[in-house]
């Protein structure tokens, strides 16, 4: 009986776990580039009162053992990185993925982070930067004096000059992607940063070989589905209740054999 109470606890804790992920992915609905994360779980270790396969004679054997679990633990949040909503802003310097790959930051301390989300501004220099002004790698510069800023699907940053009749290119984006990018450790601010488990960063051309094409004037929405969520979440919930319905079982059926011995 006491076994009950420890396992039905783990389900309760590994809901918990559940609706923390589940409440985060709706908290990040509406944050540009979010990925949407998703709890797993395994089972725990088992008591194993008899074999499958001993023997039940000495001519036969038991088809099925006696194997108790002990409950559920956490296994991995993983990161789904699936392709959200196109969401059009008409500005010039928002940029979005369309496909696969990731832009290349570099933070204060010369470290490199990286982000889906290219909602970007320019800095006192005219160079494109994140929001908290962090540079976008390789680095571009806008002039002062340039009139209008046009982003291929390739990457290439060209601008209009006055008294020039063609645009002046002044440089190219380029993303990156990673073999496993579930393995990113995720920072914070949109930025994501390399680990052993990620790979190392593969450094592309926009729209050739297999990297995703640019698109000016768009950013990508959070791939969270607020439906799908809730859905989870009331699950998640249901199944919290039931655990703890379990303990209360395990603690009614203790207090009847406590009973008895009176």
């Amino acid at each position: 009986m006491i076994r009950a109470l420890f396992t039905a606890a783990t389900g309760m804790e590994a809901q918990q776990l559940n609706i923390d992920v589940i409440a985060n992915n709706l908290a990040n609905v509406s944050t540009t580039g979010f990925k949407r994360s998703r709890a797993d779980f395994q089972d725990l270790l088992y008591n194993t009162l008899r074999e499958p396969g001993s023997a039940a004679t000495g001519t036969t054997q038991f088809s099925t053992g006696i194997q108790v679990g002990l409950g559920a633990k956490p296994a991995a949040i993983q990161r789904v990185y699936l392709q959200g909503d196109f969401t059009q802003t008409a500005n010039p310097l928002d940029v979005a993925v369309r496909g696969d790959g990731l832009f290349q930051i570099t933070l204060p301390d010369g470290s490199l982070a990286y982000t889906r989300s290219g909602a970007f501004k320019l800095d006192s220099t005219g160079s494109f930067v994140t929001s908290d002004g962090d540079p976008i790698t390789p680095a571009i510069t806008i002039p002062a004096e340039s009139e209008a800023i046009s982003i291929g699907t390739d990457g290439t940053v060209t601008v209009q000059i006055p008294g020039q009749t063609t645009p002046t290119q002044i440089g190219q984006i380029q993303t990156v992607r990673f073999a496993n990018p579930a393995g990113l450790r995720a920072e914070g601010r949109n930025l994501f940063t390399e680990t052993e488990t990620s790979g190392t960063p593969q450094l592309g051309t926009p729209g050739q070989e297999g990297f995703g094409e640019l698109t000016q004037g768009f950013l990508e929405s959070s791939n969270v589905s607020v439906v799908e969520e809730l859905v989870a979440m009331i699950t998640g919930q249901r199944a919290y209740e039931i655990n703890s319905r379990a303990v209360s079982a395990a603690d009614e059926m203790l207090r009847t054999s406590a009973a008895i011995v009176r």
